[in-house]
């Protein structure tokens, strides 16, 4: 059985109905549906914290969808998935493929950040202040481009740049 058959949430319901509504109604090859029917089943198979089953279907659609802009949010939720399992180098990985794709997904460009931030926060604790100061300007580097793409987002890194004297001029 799919997991969209067993979804037992009203609005995941509704939703699936909408998307296989709206799947077969638009003219799209028969590939680029099942595509979209195992990114369907990763997003929701990820939201129930069932990591392995969401990466077999992300990379099955993976193997299916030929749009860059589709295989971009593909590529940055399985990203999603390294990162909370702390497989953070394989997270960045990710990340940059999805970014190669699709260069306005400020969403990606804040993991990385969070990820230098998070390293440079365990450099500090190590006593390698290099490490850190190199991390911290990494993260702020990812930061204010995901802010150049969305101003109104992502306000605790706009004040952690601010705090912390990174802030581009442009941005104040």
């Amino acid at each position: 059985m799919s997991r969209s058959q067993k979804n037992d949430n009203f609005i995941d319901k509704t939703f699936t109905v909408l998307a296989d509504i709206v799947l077969k109604i638009l003219p799209t090859s028969k590939e680029e549906k099942e595509a979209f029917c195992y990114y369907r089943d990763g997003m929701s198979a990820q939201s129930e914290g069932e990591y392995a089953e969401a990466l077999e279907n992300y990379y099955e659609a993976l193997s299916l969808e030929e749009d860059p802009f589709d295989r971009s949010y593909i590529l940055y939720n399985i990203g999603l998935i390294y990162a909370s399992n702390g497989e953070h180098i394989k997270a960045l990985e990710y990340y940059h493929k999805s970014l190669e794709l699709n260069a306005k997904l400020p969403q990606a460009l804040n993991n990385i950040a969070v990820i230098y931030h998070y390293q440079g926060i365990k450099a500090s604790q190590s006593n390698k202040p290099d490490i850190c100061k190199y991390m911290f300007d990494k993260a702020a580097n990812y930061w204010q481009q995901a802010i150049y793409l969305a101003p109104n987002n992502y306000i605790e890194a706009q004040n952690w740049l601010k705090t912390t004297g990174r802030e581009k001029s442009g941005n104040k």
